[in-house]
């Protein structure tokens, strides 16, 4: 069995010009919603950004999302927090992990962009993304095809595995 296809999950923050054709866009939303969601909730909702203008709005507000100034697509994973008050970051997170570990097998690269402690960033992206009051933005990826290549890793650590007790 290989898990290669999560330890080529990296980081990638340099893309070409090429656009992101719709059908791998719906290939990515669906392994997002092919996430585990607690109670089956699934609190979340996906906005897609391709608007050259709002991706670059997008980097000027977020401190570290210079790369959307370059990137063709950027999905922000938000979560219904009327729905799932308590968990919707959970469900959000392994929702933003899944599209992560699809982009490789579509020849793309992505980097997640942490948005849900941005407090004071968070009511310009609110106001940019037209996001209703019980929707919170958790995070927005950046996706293209990489220019960048970076091998496939694993981050294994021996000192952090404890059994049975710390």
């Amino acid at each position: 069995m290989s898990l290669n296809y999560i330890f080529r999950r990296r980081s990638i923050r340099k893309y070409t010009d090429e656009s992101v054709s719709n059908k791998k866009i719906k290939s990515i939303l669906e392994a997002a919603m092919a996430a585990p969601s607690a109670h089956n909730y699934k609190p979340w909702h996906f906005i897609v950004i391709k608007n050259r203008s709002k991706l670059d709005r997008i980097a000027d507000i977020h401190p570290y999302g210079k790369m959307l100034y370059q990137a063709p697509l950027a999905i922000a994973v938000c979560g219904n927090k009327k729905i799932s008050p308590d968990l919707w970051t959970q469900d959000c997170s392994a929702a933003t992990e899944n599209i992560l570990l699809a982009l490789p097998e579509l020849g793309l690269g992505g980097v997640w962009l942490g948005c849900y402690l941005l407090n004071s960033r968070k009511n310009a992206a609110k106001e940019l993304l037209s996001l209703p009051d019980e929707i919170k933005l958790l995070s927005i990826i950046a996706i293209g095809y990489p220019a960048e290549d970076k091998k496939s890793r694993t981050q294994f650590d021996e000192k952090c595995i404890h059994y049975e007790k710390w």
